[in-house]
């Protein structure tokens, strides 16, 4: 498998993963703004959608979207506790976080990256951020270790990565201890700072 990535972008969550499985992988940049790839090709002939992740497999075939990435990768090595199995309360907890993240929480994240936006728009943006963190702060407040319970999930490899967009946009996690914990404990993880080295975060 070869993934397809930016550094820090929402592909991270894929990379992620894809050392929790512990399978041979091979990666390769992408520039977000020209769309060319680290060896000079037109991302488009991978993805004409031009979005990372893209996850080209094996047999060729590429599939696309972060949360169909994360949860066929899991599912493809029997990675149950990434991804419970289908049919059950357990994954569909998994699939509800992904959806949360997705349209929530990355979408929210939007106007701050957008250099046209003004600072009034950007701190509407904040409030908005500040509201789904005192959701997740609420969610963690069981004393759960990750979002939907004892076990990381690939909802919380896409959390991640979401939420740690706050250090380079200057939102502070300061008044949810709880989701500054986590976030702090999902970074310690060995797949995670395996991540974060090979795409030159660290």
């Amino acid at each position: 498998m070869k993934l397809f990535y930016a550094p820090g972008a929402c592909s991270m969550a894929s990379h992620i993963v894809l050392h929790e499985i512990g399978k041979p992988f091979e990666i390769e940049k992408v520039s977000t703004k020209t769309k060319v790839m680290e060896s000079g090709g037109d991302f488009f002939a991978i993805n004409p959608k031009g979005a990372v992740p893209a996850l080209q497999l094996d047999g060729g075939e590429v599939l696309t979207e972060g949360p169909a990435i994360l949860q066929y990768v899991a599912d493809s090595n029997g990675a149950t506790d990434l991804a419970p199995p289908a049919g059950t309360l357990a994954r569909a907890r998994v699939q509800e976080m992904l959806s949360f993240v997705g349209s929530e929480l990355h979408k929210s994240f939007s106007p701050l990256f957008h250099p046209g936006k003004t600072d009034a728009e950007k701190d509407a943006a904040r409030e908005v951020l500040n509201k789904k963190f005192a959701w997740l702060e609420s969610l963690l407040a069981d004393g759960r270790d990750y979002l939907t319970g004892p076990n990381f999930t690939v909802a919380d490899a896409y959390a991640f990565v979401v939420t740690s967009w706050t250090k380079p946009m200057s939102v502070s996690l300061d008044a949810w201890p709880k989701l500054k914990d986590y976030v702090a404990r999902v970074a310690a993880r060995p797949s995670v700072q395996a991540t974060m080295k090979a795409e030159g975060l660290i």
